[in-house]
């Protein structure tokens, strides 16, 4: 990394020693016509960190994306992740995604959700079928060069330690993206992810589509003494607190302000000040899922 200041160029190392740039684009909730735009837009700006999933229907969009904006591929770190209902199929999942992306491998596979959902009931869990089961067989990927790292989503501790002091785990996560940003802090989860050498990614982390955020008077007066927007300062808090973030839009003005990150940093003041807003919100819960994965064990 350049100097402290150029926020953009900054990478967060792996327990497998790949590099992961500090600030991706994110492409949850974006219509697939929209994101092939975004992808290029991104690109072109400066990004070099793309996080799509099977489950939000866009890989091929992102693809084209990707493909259009010129940039190398081997430039570019490419998050996507297995679907709940894909668990017990996993070989077939990477296979679907690389299809649809258009690349012959991802720099990062993710676990969704810990959920093995079952396709033909999406109420159900499968009865014979667990994370850890899956797990097992996410580890063997890397080894076929179809996957550079794998990780997790959306894991709790309560989940995390059930995953690592399985016998058969072999290989620690290198990332655990989960929900995160000042409303959604999840102190306890980050550090207990710190200690086991696995990096957090933060998404949502600008607090979604209208966000209650962008209500909150501390986060707005700082806004304004700065000269930056909210969603800057966002960003920003989250790169410092050591995590990498992946704000998503459509609008070709907030990804590029999203990405001028450089030359200015928040004060350990400012920090301290947004790690206590007393509000909480989750964007993301779990009652869609047939099993529960959230146990308010991360604050």
């Amino acid at each position: 990394m350049g100097s402290a200041m150029e926020v953009t160029k900054k990478t967060f190392t792996l327990n497998t020693g790949e590099k992961i740039p500090a600030i991706g684009l994110g492409t949850w909730q974006s219509k697939p016509n929209e994101v092939t735009e975004a992808v290029k837009i991104a690109l072109k700006k400066g990004y070099r960190h793309i996080d799509t999933a099977l489950a939000y229907g866009n890989e091929a969009e992102v693809g084209k994306g990707i493909k259009e904006s010129g940039v190398p591929r081997n430039e570019i770190w490419l998050t996507t992740k297995l679907d709940n209902t894909w668990h017990h199929r996993v070989t077939a999942g990477i296979d679907s995604s690389l299809k649809d992306l258009g690349t012959d491998y991802v720099d990062l596979y993710l676990m969704h959700w810990p959920s093995s959902t079952d396709p033909t009931d999406t109420s159900k869990h499968l009865p014979d079928w667990n994370f850890i089961k899956t797990w097992q067989e996410l580890q063997k990927l890397p080894a076929t060069g179809k996957v550079r790292n794998i990780g997790v989503s959306n894991f709790g501790i309560k989940n995390l330690e059930k995953l690592l002091n399985d016998p058969s785990c072999k290989t620690v996560p290198a990332v655990n993206q989960v929900e995160l940003h000042p409303n959604c802090p999840s102190p306890k989860l980050v550090q207990y992810c710190k200690e086991k050498g696995i990096h957090c990614t933060g998404y949502s982390c600008l607090g979604s589509t209208n966000s209650p955020l962008y209500k909150d008077a501390t986060l707005l007066k700082m806004a304004e003494k700065k000269g930056k927007t909210p969603q800057q300062l966002l960003l920003a808090w989250g790169i410092q607190k050591g995590w990498s973030v992946i704000p998503k839009s459509v609008s070709k003005e907030r990804i590029e302000k999203n990405f001028e990150l450089d030359g200015w940093e928040l004060s350990s003041q400012e920090v301290h000040e947004l790690d206590n807003l007393p509000d909480r919100f989750k964007v993301c819960g779990d009652g869609w899922l047939p099993v529960k994965v959230f146990f308010g064990d991360d604050e």
